[in-house]
């Protein structure tokens, strides 16, 4: 969806990229030639020929950007420093057709980090804004790939649900007046 404030880019390299809606991973080749229309969380979106696209933070170079720093943890890091981790990179997840995180609107409903042979395994139960709503598969993917950056993160599950409904009372002071419905 190009705009007046798209700004046009060229591939410096291949890059890993999902496709908007479906929520895949598909590898665009060096020299590819799009615009560049939202960046939030350190992710960007484009457009290329037709089709949109996210390029996570850790690929900005691709864009020739500068790449979103790594999650670092502490040296001998515990469970209460990877819980802190995966809540501080889901607060990076925004919805693409909402300029607010998934945190601060509400969509993560739990999220759990366990301890398992020297890995942490996280299980995440997370919903959207609309059952309907097509960003769903973007959204897991987003919140999946960022999450799987953290050192020592051994499985990621991202559940969908709906129960109970979401409704913008579920959201943070700051969403909601970011969104207009303060």
């Amino acid at each position: 969806m190009y705009n007046l404030n798209s700004e046009p880019f060229k591939l410096e390299r291949d890059v890993d990229a999902i496709i908007v809606p479906s929520g895949q991973s598909m590898n665009l080749p060096a020299g590819t030639v799009g615009y560049i229309t939202q960046s939030l969380g350190g992710s960007f979106t484009v457009f290329i020929d037709g089709s949109m696209f996210m390029i996570l933070g850790h690929n900005a170079d691709a864009l020739g950007k500068e790449p979103s720093p790594m999650p670092v943890l502490k040296e001998n890091a515990n469970l209460d420093d990877m819980k802190q981790a995966v809540w501080n990179q889901l607060k990076n997840v925004f919805d693409p057709e909402i300029p607010v995180s998934i945190v601060d609107l509400g969509l993560v409903y739990e999220c759990d980090v366990i301890e398992t042979n020297g890995k942490y395994d996280v299980k995440i139960d997370m919903t959207l804004t609309a059952p309907g709503c097509g960003m769903g598969d973007v959204i897991v993917t987003d919140a999946k790939t960022k999450i799987q950056l953290i050192p020592n993160i051994g499985e990621v599950q991202c559940n969908m649900v709906f129960d109970p409904p979401w409704d913008k009372n579920m959201m943070s002071e700051a969403a909601q007046l970011e969104t207009g419905m303060f």
